[in-house]
C-alpha cells in the first residue's frame, strides 16, 4: 500500500497549488477566492522513486460561511487517512487565527508534521518565516508552489517521514476485495459469498466504517474478502460518504489480486460508480463487474443487453472485465463468482511462452501491417513476455514513436484473441532494440 500526503491549511494559501505541482498537472481547481476546493482530492506522485499518495483538502476557516462545517470535517479525515501531514500557511499574511486554529487540530493528529510557509518567491519576504516557529511545528520549509521554489527540499523532507509499508503475505490464498460507491449492496454480497452474516448489513449508506478482511473456503480453494468500508468516525465528523469513502477502495484495490466492481442495479451508472473504477484501471487489476439488486429491476428481454451497452460506455477502460447479474440479497446468481475469481487469478498470473507469443505477433503484422506515423513504419524484431500481475509484453521495435496508438489496441486484441486473459488487463511496453 502507498503512504498517503494531506495537505492542510486555512483558505487560499496555496494548498491546490502545491498539489498540483507534486502530482505534475492541473487536477485541484485554484482560485484566489476562498473555498474553492470544497472536496479532497486525492492523486498519485512520486519523488526520487518513491511513490505516495498527496491529498488535496479545502481550506479550514473558522465562522459560518457555506461549507465551513464540511471543509473542516474533511481536513480531519485527510489528517486521520494520512501518514505525513504538510500543513500550509502564507508567509505574506503572517501567523493568523485561522492557522492558530488549524495547529490546534493538528497537535491532536500524532502524525509527523512539516510546515510549508509559502509564496516565498521573493527575497524580501524571507525573514518572514520566522514568524512561523510560534506554531510549534519545528523549522519552517520556504516554498513558492506557484514557481516550484523549495517543493524539492519539501519533499526531501515528505521521503524521509513516510514509513515503509509492509507487503502482505503472498500465503496462496486468493484475494480480492468488494467495492463501489456506498448502498450499492456490497456488504450482502460479501454475506452472501460467505453464507454467513459476519458483516452487518443495512439500507443506511455507510453503515460499514472500516475495511474487513475475511478469511475463508470455498470450492477447495482459499480467499480473502476485503469488504470496503467507509471512515471511521472519530471526533465531530460530519461525513458524506458518498465523497469520502475513496481512499478506503484504494487501499483495498492495492491489497487485491481481483476487484469486484458493484453496481446497484435499481438506480442505474452514476458519476460516482466512473470514479471508483478509474482505480481499478490505475492499479491494473482484475476486475469483475456485478450489477447486484437484479430481482429489482424491472426486465424484458432487452433489459440485460441494454445494460451491457451502458456499461461499456461508460467503462471503457474496463472493457477486459466480464460483466455479472444477481442478487446478492435473494442469493440468486452469487455462486458464478467463484469461477470467475478464479479465472481472474490465473489469468493475472498467466505466462506464455516466448516462441508460441512470437507466432501470433507475426502473424497478426502480416495479416495487418502497421501504417506510417511520426516519420516512418514500426518494425517489431522480437516479442517476450516480460511479467505478471499485470501479464506485460516486451516489444523490441526499431522506433517506439512509430507506434500509432490504434496499431497498440489491434497488438493487444490479437493478444487477447489468441490467449485466454480472462477479466485481467495486460500491458504492451514498446522498447528500441540496441
Amino acid at each position: 500500500m502507498l503512504a498517503k500526503i494531506a495537505i492542510v491549511g486555512r483558505a487560499n494559501v496555496g494548498k491546490s497549488t502545491l498539489f498540483n505541482r507534486i502530482i505534475g498537472q492541473r487536477l485541484s481547481i485554484t482560485d484566489d477566492q476562498p473555498g474553492v476546493t470544497r472536496d479532497r482530492i486525492y492523486a498519485k506522485a512520486s519523488w526520487l522513486e518513491k511513490e505516495f499518495y498527496v491529498i488535496d483538502t479545502g481550506g479550514i476557516e473558522m465562522g459560518d460561511a457555506p461549507f465551513l462545517t464540511e471543509i473542516k470535517a474533511q481536513a480531519e479525515i485527510a489528517m486521520e487517512e494520512a501518514d505525513v501531514i504538510v500543513f500550509v500557511v502564507d508567509c505574506r499574511s503572517g501567523v493568523t487565527d485561522e492557522d492558530l486554529f488549524v495547529a490546534r487540530l493538528l497537535y491532536k493528529s500524532n502524525k509527523p508534521i512539516l510546515l510549508a510557509v509559502n509564496k516565498v518567491d521573493d527575497q524580501k519576504f524571507k525573514d518572514n518565516i520566522y514568524d512561523f516557529y510560534s506554531l510549534g511545528f519545528g523549522d519552517p520549509i520556504a516554498i513558492s508552489s506557484s514557481h516550484g521554489i523549495g517543493v524539492g527540499d519539501l519533499l526531501d523532507q515528505v521521503i524521509s517521514h513516510i514509513p515503509n509499508k509492509i507487503e502482505e503475505e503472498k500465503d496462496g490464498a486468493i484475494r480480492f476485495c468488494i467495492i463501489g460507491r456506498p448502498n450499492v449492496g456490497k456488504s450482502s454480497l460479501t454475506n452472501a459469498l460467505l453464507s454467513d452474516n459476519r458483516v452487518i448489513v443495512s439500507d443506511i449508506a455507510g453503515t460499514t466504517r472500516d475495511t474487513i478482511d475475511t478469511r475463508f473456503k470455498a470450492q477447495g480453494k482459499e480467499y480473502v474478502v476485503l469488504d470496503t468500508a467507509g471512515l471511521r468516525k472519530r471526533g465531530k465528523i460530519y461525513e458524506n460518504i458518498e465523497k469520502y469513502s475513496v481512499i478506503r477502495s484504494i487501499d483495498a484495490i492495492g491489497r487485491s489480486d481481483v476487484v469486484l466492481l458493484v453496481l446497484d442495479g435499481s438506480t442505474g451508472i452514476i458519476e460516482q460508480d466512473m470514479h471508483v473504477g478509474q482505480y481499478i484501471e490505475e492499479y491494473r487489476r482484475p476486475c469483475i463487474i456485478v450489477v447486484n439488486k437484479w430481482d429489482l429491476v424491472e426486465k424484458d428481454s432487452k433489459t440485460m443487453q441494454k445494460w451491457t451497452e451502458d456499461i461499456r460506455k461508460n467503462f471503457k477502460y474496463l472493457d477486459f472485465a466480464p460483466i455479472v447479474f444477481l442478487s446478492a440479497k435473494e442469493n440468486k446468481r452469487v455462486h458464478t463468482l467463484f469461477p470467475s475469481i478464479n479465472m481472474a487469478y490465473d489469468a493475472y498470473h498467466l505466462r506464455i511462452t516466448t516462441s508460441v507469443l512470437n507466432d501470433v505477433i507475426s502473424d497478426a503484422v502480416a495479416m495487418f501491417p502497421p501504417s506510417e506515423f511520426n516519420g516512418g513504419k514500426i518494425k517489431i524484431y522480437y516479442t517476450a513476455q516480460v511479467g505478471v500481475e499485470p501479464p506485460t509484453f516486451g516489444f523490441f521495435v526499431n522506433e517506439p514513436k512509430y507506434l500509432h496508438f490504434s496499431y497498440y489496441r489491434y497488438l493487444e486484441n490479437q493478444i487477447r484473441k489468441n490467449f485466454d486473459f480472462f477479466a485481467t488487463p495486460i500491458k504492451l511496453e514498446f522498447r528500441k532494440r540496441d
